[in-house]
């Protein structure tokens, strides 16, 4: 007798065990994630195979773990052919379980936190807390105070009061030269909030934020390499649109190209950000500010096509999808960079980078030899100071001529 599972999944017997009843459900999950049938039916048959070893082993449902998995996987090896893919299906089951809350948690393994590290903890909670940082900027300090801790007191205890500002000096004359310049500053700049917050515990009495060294920052250091004019419109034509990863790319592209926003801007973009009728998109910059943008007809025409003709179903909220199984919005800003890397691979264009985020220089560059103002450019890109933008005035000498004052006495 044989039995079906969702309409596409045929066992040779109705399945039996402690799992049988949770078959439907993840057939219907993988399903929803985009994954090919015939994934699905491997899947399937695997899980139900397991669940019918789970009662000949009289294992309870409350007693089941990865354990079981190898141990289900061994017996099966005697008796058949493996699959490559055989341990990744069971756990994709394990993980489905998990989040239904059938099967218990898997265990994490705790290791005894040093000193150090919960020095650093108690940071990331203060910046998290009480200072509000955006998640990225607690990401980025929080290793830079993990080093600092660790050079200063290894992992032994930790006397904040014993800090003095040779150290901080020291600590950073020694990291400084290995990193890049902004990632230099960045180290300072962690190392000042930290010190602030030992002085605003009462960790430390004396104001060591004042012994930081600056780092060496040279105004403008470099003329931002942006896409050309030409070569976007060349870009642009490559996509082959009929296809529904090209009518993805473009649209990705174009909205790079159009609004200057930025790559982890356009991967989290959400079907909600849209407003068809008052024709904007409103984008999370950084610390997750929403800013409306005005939609222009090309961009709202590429993204509408692809909603209709290209976007798979799925229940994601985010507008751009990846194209294979799991169905879901782009990790992050990785995944746009590398679509506009493989794009101008394809069209043979040898832009001045690969990356997405010359398509943002170019707007500025085109809006400042249209005779937009520095102001203006700040705004559109939503730079939140007046110095970034003015790296962008080595751009175009031309241009920025017509606005020069005539030099006193005449020429």
């Amino acid at each position: 007798m044989k039995y079906v599972i969702n309409d596409h999944v045929v066992l040779a017997r109705p399945p039996d065990g402690p799992l049988a009843t949770q078959l439907g459900a993840f057939a219907a999950s993988r399903t929803a994630l985009g994954y090919a049938r015939s994934s699905i039916r491997r899947e399937i048959r695997l899980a139900a195979g397991f669940s019918h070893w789970l009662t000949q082993e009289d294992i309870a449902l409350r007693r089941i773990d990865a354990g079981h998995v190898a141990r289900y996987l061994r017996h099966r090896r005697r008796r058949m052919q493996p699959g490559p893919g055989d341990d990744a299906a069971l756990r994709h089951f394990l993980e489905f379980l998990r989040r239904e809350g059938v099967i218990a948690a898997a265990p994490v393994a705790t290791r005894r936190l040093t000193a150090a590290e919960r020095g650093v903890q108690a940071y990331i909670q203060y910046l998290r807390d009480a200072r509000a940082l955006a998640s990225a900027t607690i990401t980025n300090y929080a290793p830079f105070i993990q080093g600092f801790l660790t050079h200063q007191f290894g992992e032994g205890p930790v006397r904040l009061a014993r800090l003095t500002a040779r150290d901080v000096v020291r600590f950073v004359q020694r990291q400084a030269p290995r990193l890049h310049r902004k990632r230099a500053q960045l180290l300072t700049s962690a190392l000042r909030s930290f010190l602030r917050y030992l002085r605003y515990q009462g960790a430390v009495t004396v104001d060591l934020a004042a012994a930081v060294p600056a780092v060496a920052n040279w105004s403008m250091p470099a003329i931002p390499r942006a896409i050309g004019d030409e070569q976007v419109r060349q870009l642009l034509a490559s996509f082959n649109r009929r296809t529904a990863i090209g009518g993805r790319d473009y649209a990705i592209v174009l909205l790079l190209a159009r609004l200057g926003v930025r790559a982890n801007e356009v991967s989290g973009l959400e079907l909600g950000d849209i407003d068809w009728k008052a024709g904007q998109v409103s984008v999370r910059g950084k610390r997750g500010h929403r800013t409306p943008l005005p939609l222009p007809a090309d961009v709202g025409a590429a993204i509408a096509a692809y909603l209709r003709h290209g976007r798979p179903p799925s229940t994601s909220r985010r507008v751009f999808l990846r194209s294979k199984a799991p169905i879901q919005g782009f990790l992050g800003q990785c995944a746009i960079g590398s679509i506009v890397r493989h794009a101008l691979l394809r069209a043979g264009i040898a832009a001045p980078t690969t990356g997405a985020h010359q398509f943002r220089h170019a707007l500025a560059t085109r809006m400042l030899r249209h005779g937009a103002s520095l102001s203006e450019i700040g705004e559109i890109l939503r730079h939140r100071s007046p110095q970034t933008t003015t790296i962008y005035t080595k751009v175009d000498l031309t241009a920025l001529r017509t606005l020069a004052l005539p030099w006193p006495g005449g020429a």
